[in-house]
């Protein structure tokens, strides 16, 4: 038996990726992160991941949704919360689009139902071990829905498709990192009230922090066995301008918002008005205001953050763990 060398390292690898575990933190393994990458630790992250988006793509078109590709360069902040990346284009100003929500929202008007896979951008200047300021959503709208809840049961319909796919498809990976995924059950859900009551906090109060969030998933895992829950109806001025008044809700697992929905404004007198309250310029929205004045269907959908998702399903520390190369505040190469 002969061997040909293909290629020769000029230097010693920087981390013992031949041992068992790397035994360094996550800014080392960011440092030297090609090196890192080698590890069959860390790769099996990405199966991980590159199976859950595989499952919810056979799911989307299992259920008559149509994958769509929308703008990531955008003329209009796509929340309108002043955290969208602004930059130069040819002349104009332009935005990295925070997520695809105007244009999912017109596509239902020929699609019905739409799914994307998407990297999106944020502004914020936040550095947390559960923030980035690129990650990817998975995202969909439904058309024709009775209401939020019809965009509730469909999500947890996908989570349990995941769920089966990856235990019936990466079993390997999954026995590599030590993880069992959860089961998932029919998932509860509260209202805003009542999770601000479960947390100990006022009624005043107009969204969740991250400790009350802690505290309702605690006690739904303690009362209901669920890693998961739904809190629904938040207060409308929390939320977009495109959502149709407390018609919202956030997915949490295990202490974290994973993703949201809700049901979103479908005619065109209602949505006129909420841009004028949120004192939004109309020129900006001029294309999103033309299809609802042609005519939409009733509509919701959701977004599911992938990288915080990956975090809760595999128990990992820092989210930046769940993405190959990690852009936040502090990292812009490799």
């Amino acid at each position: 038996m002969s061997f040909k060398v293909l290629s020769r390292p000029e230097e010693e690898y920087p981390l013992p990726v031949s041992s068992k575990s790397l035994e360094c933190d996550v800014e080392t393994t960011l440092d030297h992160r090609s090196t890192a990458l080698r590890h069959p630790e860390l790769r099996a992250v990405f199966k991980i991941r590159e199976g859950i988006t595989s499952a919810f793509r056979e799911f989307m078109l299992n259920n008559s949704f149509t994958e769509i590709h929308t703008p990531k360069i955008v003329s209009a902040d796509t929340e309108g919360n002043n955290n969208a990346f602004e930059t130069d284009y040819f002349g104009t100003k332009a935005y990295l689009a925070q997520s695809p929500q105007l244009y999912k929202q017109t596509a239902v008007a020929f699609f019905d139902r739409v799914f994307e896979v998407t990297p999106v951008f944020t502004a914020q200047k936040r550095s947390s071990m559960r923030h980035l300021n690129e990650y990817t959503y998975l995202d969909f709208e439904i058309g024709f829905i009775n209401d939020m809840r019809d965009v509730i049961a469909m999500q947890t319909a996908m989570l349990r498709y995941m769920i089966d796919y990856l235990n019936n498809n990466y079993r390997y990976e999954l026995d590599l990192l030590g993880c069992t995924l959860p089961v998932v059950k029919d998932i509860p859900i509260v209202s805003f009230s009542e999770a601000l009551d479960i947390s100990g906090k006022p009624q005043t109060q107009i969204d969740l922090d991250p400790t009350d969030e802690v505290k309702l998933c605690s006690y739904i895992k303690e009362n209901f066995d669920s890693e998961f829950v739904f809190v629904e109806k938040f207060p409308e001025k929390k939320r977009p301008f495109y959502v149709m008044g407390s018609e919202s809700f956030d997915l949490l697992m295990g202490g974290l918002e994973i993703a949201s929905g809700g049901q979103h404004i479908h005619s065109y007198n209602e949505q006129l008005e909420k841009i004028k309250e949120c004192e939004l310029d109309i020129h900006d929205y001029e294309f999103f205001l033309e299809v609802h004045k042609h005519g939409l269907p009733p509509h919701g959908g959701l977004s599911l953050n992938l990288e915080r998702f990956i975090m809760k399903l595999l128990n990992l520390q820092n989210i930046r763990e769940t993405t190959l190369f990690p852009r936040d505040m502090r990292h812009i190469t490799p």
